[in-house]
């Protein structure tokens, strides 16, 4: 009985052993460390570009319902012309996946779930016309700030990285996000105020 247990015993260390190697070779492949953690840069920068890909895919979706229940013309075309460049977005992050060997997909941004979220209530809100342009305008805001802050750091990591031109093409996105939340504070300062003053009947 006890040489069976001992047959055992280095037959299941030597398995373990053959597992161990393949399964480290793997995490070695996919950046991960012992616990499945990012180790590397370039693992995180992958990380984030998903979660940025993911983001705009959700904003794709919310887009045209911000669109739709904004009231003022200069919001709608706004939105409108916001989400030709978020699609564009999305396709430069797709690109720069594709050339690190990536799938753009696996990944769900969870900040970005919120702020839709947030959005959508906006959207639903029982409220006067310039009070709920005023409302998405805010909303819109927030999502412009979170992804600025995201692709301002994706650029870093592919500028360390010596990827020059995922960092070019980063910052064209970078540029774009910021262009849009100036337009943003330009419509307000016209659109808030008009929230100050009483509804129409």
């Amino acid at each position: 009985m006890a040489t069976t247990n001992r047959v055992q015993s280095r037959k299941t260390s030597k398995s373990n052993g053959s597992g161990s190697s393949v399964i480290g070779e793997v995490k070695r492949f996919l950046h991960l460390g012992e616990e499945g953690k990012v180790t590397t840069l370039q693992g995180l920068f992958i990380e984030q570009l998903k979660d940025l890909y993911s983001a705009e895919t959700q904003l794709i979706d919310a887009l045209p319902k911000m669109a739709e229940a904004a009231h003022a013309p200069e919001l709608k075309r706004g939105f409108k012309t916001h989400l030709a460049e978020t699609k564009e977005h999305a396709k430069r992050l797709e690109r720069i996946l594709k050339g690190l060997g990536e799938k753009a997909t696996g990944k769900t941004c969870k900040a970005m779930q919120g702020l839709v979220k947030e959005g959508n209530e906006t959207i639903s809100e029982n409220a006067s016309e310039a009070v709920k342009d005023a409302g998405l305008i805010a909303a819109a805001q927030r999502v412009e700030h979170y992804e600025i802050a995201g692709y301002g750091c994706v650029r870093t990591y592919a500028t360390l990285l010596k990827r020059t031109a995922d960092a070019k093409l980063l910052q064209t996105t970078l540029n774009e996000e910021a262009a849009t939340d100036k337009k943003l504070t330009a419509a307000s300062k016209k659109l808030n105020i008009k929230a100050t003053l009483p509804a129409k009947k």
